[in-house]
């Protein structure tokens, strides 16, 4: 049962400034979106401790099973985080209880309450249908807390249609579905990820694919047929209206995870993009405004790394190459570091962005990879399969966590021998040069009871679920 959010003070995990944030005590767990391959039991939410003086440091203290099967959750994220200080939509009362988990496959989305704070609770059912008849959505992806409710980016139309994707509304309190976002969409058809510039009015989304040219893996004839998505769309948040397209060029494939600066005075933002269809390789492209319009710059090129044919899986046999792949970015709150992964090769890269338009590279790291398959030094002998996939900052800047599953058939196809469960954290201090894997935290296999991690949260909040509304 839903219980009353009402608090008589502010949520102690909200923070006015990224600085406050960036100062608040560390996460002391970490929950973690699992799902099963083969859709035959639940997925399930893991709960890891994170606190290293716990005797139970770097190991699953908590599971949720979810009461059905064929979620494949994927990403999630607060009802409520720092957002909810912000002057034209406050919402200072209400508290950051509940996890908001969609389920791309079934369009089900979840509300587990984490009161009990290793063992949340599932209170609430959104089934697919009602997703789609108030909102006219499907195949649910990213959550965000912000103005006015709930966020929640969808790749498929009603009745898991191909398209438009789009963005639904929901709730605060009671999380019903109160509808389609956008009153006026302009080109915009393919969706993904979504974020804004809270105090400009500027939201701006990017672009996948529709669920029939994701959901089997990618196809190759959409791949060099420059089909998936290459446009950024920037709209007015409070008129919920597009504004403008930017288009990066229909060779750069699939613009994905979208990161803005923190400090709500800035305009600018890094957005990753999984592959050219030129050369393989992976780029990174810096938003911010030119005058009164949008514009985009590539900052950094990631090149693909030649490889034996007999060691490649056969969708990347014919190129002779293994591309970078980057499936996620992370930005640290103080907006001074970038980390991008390659889950194609195996790599985290870190980059110094205290000047967003030149970065400067200043560690790397190795673990699994489609043809490195590099080991973690917790399990020196093991190589390993996946890649850093999905990455998530600490509030401080100063711990990484990385998991290694992206897409059920999307792990098959780049790594058809099995992609393995593993979530590695990694201490950095940018300052101070220190970029390595913490050797004590290294969860994996049967610690997962067979389920794929993706996504992970940290209580109280991380680098990509909250925004700010005050320098």
């Amino acid at each position: 049962m839903l219980e009353p959010m009402s608090l008589w003070k502010p949520d102690p995990t909200f923070y006015p400034t990224p600085r406050d944030a960036a100062a608040a005590p560390a996460e002391k767990l970490a929950y973690v979106a699992a799902f099963d391959r083969s859709a035959s039991r639940p997925d399930a939410i893991a709960v890891l401790d994170t606190d290293p003086d716990s005797p139970a440091y770097g190991t699953v203290v908590g599971w949720t099973d979810l009461p059905f099967v064929g979620d494949e959750l994927h990403h999630f994220g607060w009802n409520a985080c720092s957002s909810a200080l912000c002057p034209n939509a406050p919402h200072p009362h209400v508290e950051r209880r509940y996890l908001i988990v969609p389920g791309l496959r079934s369009s089900r989305i979840y509300v587990l309450d984490t009161k009990d704070v290793v063992s949340p609770q599932v209170v609430k059912v959104i089934e697919g249908e009602e997703l789609a008849k108030r909102a006219g959505y499907s195949r649910p992806h990213t959550v965000h807390c912000g103005p006015e409710g709930l966020y929640v980016s969808a790749l498929g139309g009603a009745n898991g249609e191909d398209g438009p994707g789009g963005i639904a509304l929901l709730d605060h309190t009671t999380f019903e579905v109160l509808g389609q976002w956008e009153h006026d969409r302009g080109s915009q058809y393919l969706a993904y990820d979504f974020w804004w510039h809270i105090n400009h009015d500027v939201l701006v989304t990017s672009e996948w694919g529709t669920p029939s040219m994701v959901e089997d893996g990618v196809v190759g004839e959409l791949l060099l047929g420059r089909k998936y998505g290459h446009r950024l769309h920037f709209w007015d948040l409070r008129k919920r209206r597009h504004v403008q397209e930017v288009d990066l060029g229909d060779q750069y494939q699939m613009p994905l995870e979208l990161r803005p600066a923190h400090d709500p005075t800035k305009t600018y933002g890094f957005v990753g993009v999984v592959t050219s269809v030129e050369d393989l390789s992976a780029s990174i492209w810096v938003w911010h405004k030119d005058g009164k319009q949008w514009a985009v710059r590539k900052v950094v090129d990631i090149p693909a790394e030649p490889a034996p044919a007999e060691k490649l899986p056969p969708i990347l046999q014919p190129f002779g190459a293994v591309p970078p792949l980057v499936t996620d970015i992370d930005l640290s709150v103080d907006d001074s570091t970038l980390y991008v992964s390659c889950w194609g090769t195996g790599e985290l890269k870190r980059f110094d962005v205290t000047d967003p338009f030149n970065p400067v590279e200043t560690g790397s790291l190795r673990i699994g990879g489609i043809v490195g398959r590099a080991e973690h030094p917790a399990a020196p002998g093991v190589p390993l399969a996946g890649g850093p996939q999905m990455v998530e900052v600490s509030r401080d800047g100063r711990r990484v966590y990385v998991s290694n599953s992206l897409y059920g058939s999307w792990d098959d196809q780049f790594y058809p021998d099995g992609v393995g469960a593993w979530l590695a954290k990694i201490d950095s201090d940018p300052a101070g040069g220190t970029f390595s894997f913490d050797e004590r935290f290294f969860p994996n296999g049967d610690d997962f009871r067979g389920l794929r991690p993706h996504q992970t949260r940290l209580q109280g909040g991380d680098a990509s679920s909250d925004s700010y509304c005050f320098p």
